[in-house]
Formats: C-alpha cells, sequence, structure tokens
C-alpha cells in the first residue's frame, strides 16, 4: 500500500510542477485503468475455486453481511456530514455541498455499471479458461500503480487542491471511526438474521472494510476455509458497491458517504471513483479515511476471531 501511495504522491508533485500545462488527457487515461483493475479482479476471482464454489452456497449470506456492514457506515456518515454541517434532511444544500445534476447522476451511474461489466467479463474469461486466473494477481498491481500515479498527476494538475486542503474541516478526521462503528453496528444486527453465525464472526466479517485479501487470509486461518470465502466474498463485494452506487450515496447521504462504503479501499481502488463523485476537495480525507481503516484491518479481524 505505501508503494502505491508513494506513486500517487509523485504523480502530485508532477502534476503540481506541470500545473501550467493541462493535462486533459489524464481523466480517460484513469477511466481505461479502472476497467483494467476490475477486469484484472474478475479475472482472479474466476481463478479461485472457493469463490466460484462458494457463489451458491454462502453468497447470499456474503451480500447480506456486506448490506448490513455498508448501511450502517453510510448512516453513521450521513450523521456526522449533518453535525458538521448542521444540515437535516429536506434543507436546501449549500454551494459547499457536492450535488451532481440528475444527467450527472445518471451518467456516473452508467459509468459504474460498465465497470462492473468489467468485474463480470474477467470472472467469464477466467472461468472459461481463456485466461489464466494466476495473470489478475500478477498484473493488476501494476495497474493499480498506474492508476494512482494517474490521479496523483490530476490531483496536483488542478489548482484547486491546495484550496481545497486548507479549507478542509478538521472534524473530518473522525470519519474513519465513524465509518468503523457504523459498519461494526450494521454487522452486529446481521448476526441476528444469520443465527447459524455468532456475533464474533459477522464482526470479523465486518472488519474486513473492503480489504477482502488480508481479511480473508486471517478469518482463514483463525476460523476456518467457509468463514473466509465468506469474508472475501463480502468485502470484494463492498468494493464493487462503492463502484455502483457511488452516485446514490451521494444524493441520499451526502458527500461523506461514498467514502465510509469505500472502507479500507478509499485510498487506492475507489479513490478515482470518490473523486469524481464527491469533488476534489474530498480527496486529502479519502486517503487519510483509507490509511486508518487499512491499518485497523489486522487488528480488529485477530480481536474477534479470538473469542
Amino acid at each position: 500500500m505505501f508503494t502505491v501511495i508513494g506513486l500517487m504522491l509523485a504523480g502530485m508533485l508532477a502534476g503540481f510542477l506541470l500545473r501550467k500545462y493541462p493535462l486533459g488527457f489524464i481523466h480517460p487515461v484513469i477511466t481505461v485503468l479502472i476497467w483494467a483493475l476490475l477486469f484484472l479482479l474478475g479475472i482472479e476471482v474466476g481463478g479461485n475455486e472457493a469463490i466460484l464454489h462458494g457463489l451458491h452456497t454462502i453468497g447470499l449470506e456474503a451480500v447480506v453481511l456486506t448490506l448490513g456492514g455498508t448501511l450502517g457506515s453510510v448512516m453513521a456518515a450521513r450523521l456526522l456530514w449533518q453535525a458538521l454541517t448542521g444540515r437535516k434532511r429536506g434543507k436546501t444544500p449549500t454551494s459547499s455541498t457536492p450535488r451532481p445534476t440528475q444527467g450527472g447522476t445518471l451518467h456516473a451511474l452508467k459509468g459504474s455499471l460498465v465497470i462492473v461489466g468489467f468485474f463480470v467479463l474477467g470472472i467469464g474469461c477466467s472461468f472459461a479458461g481463456l485466461v489464466p486466473g494466476h495473470v489478475g494477481t500478477r498484473v493488476s498491481f501494476y495497474t493499480l500503480c498506474a492508476l494512482m500515479t494517474s490521479v496523483g498527476l490530476s490531483v496536483g494538475n488542478d489548482p484547486q487542491t491546495l484550496k481545497n486542503f486548507r479549507s478542509l474541516n478538521p472534524r473530518l478526521v473522525f470519519l474513519p471511526v465513524v465509518t468503523i462503528v457504523g459498519t461494526l453496528a450494521g454487522s452486529a444486527l446481521v448476526s441476528l438474521l444469520l443465527t447459524h453465525r455468532s456475533l464474533t464472526d459477522c464482526l470479523a466479517v465486518g472488519s474486513g472494510f473492503g480489504y477482502y485479501s488480508l481479511s480473508s487470509i486471517f478469518i482463514t486461518e483463525y476460523r476456518g476455509a467457509e468463514l473466509g470465502t465468506v469474508a472475501l466474498l463480502a468485502n470484494i463485494s463492498r468494493e464493487l458497491l462503492t463502484l455502483l452506487t457511488a452516485p446514490l450515496l451521494l444524493r441520499w447521504f451526502g458527500p461523506l458517504a461514498p467514502i465510509s462504503e469505500g472502507g479500507a479501499t478509499t485510498a487506492d481502488t475507489t479513490l478515482p471513483v470518490i473523486t469524481r463523485i464527491s469533488g476534489q476537495e474530498f480527496v486529502v480525507i479519502s486517503i487519510f479515511h483509507g490509511f486508518v481503516t487499512d491499518f485497523s484491518v489486522p487488528f480488529l479481524v485477530t480481536l474477534f476471531c479470538s473469542f
């Protein structure tokens, strides 16, 4: 993770040095790289027999856990946004709140559907044997590095970035705490529905915050392959749900909601989408949010698995 963040910072520096030369080509490049990354992720999923077998037996369970955890986090994010702005439901947002037009929202949602389409295409290609599953694992890191460098160039080349950083509300540093508490609360409520799962099982899965690789490894080690597969599916779903629903979350829950839903992914894979939907002024808090939730994963997962 430090490598990709370092590349983003290097890209920001390069973009800042080139601020006299608008880099209009960067945004299309970012879009193509997002498509490629989701296609490669699909290849990894399609080449993993545990995931494919689990789609029929535990896929629904993973979806329920995903929805419970993310709903808890975005509701908590809305409460934080209201507390910071003094704004209640039904009041007209001020100019400081990003509010896309209906056409803009539909366009962004269409883009998210295209992204998910590339993910499904990757699964199909891997499942059909057209592309070996290990290719996705090997190439996705380099694609992610290219994506983060491009995002850095975009942010650094934007003259509003420094102004947005200076105007960032310091109280937004509480957003990672809100995400963690909201996710765990939603996961705890879901445990009442999944009677065959213990409370700590559901909390351990929710503590992945979209970091599907690390969380599933820990959970598999402590609780077995079945729950590890649930964690893998649930946290992959959280990342994909962020990409798919970010425009709707902005409209219903405010600009912090896409960040909160993204969990540990907001410093890398979902950052470009969050930047486009919520606005450039939320880049800094999105990265900070990703760092904090990312580092909390091994500690919280281990804690809940130990009970």
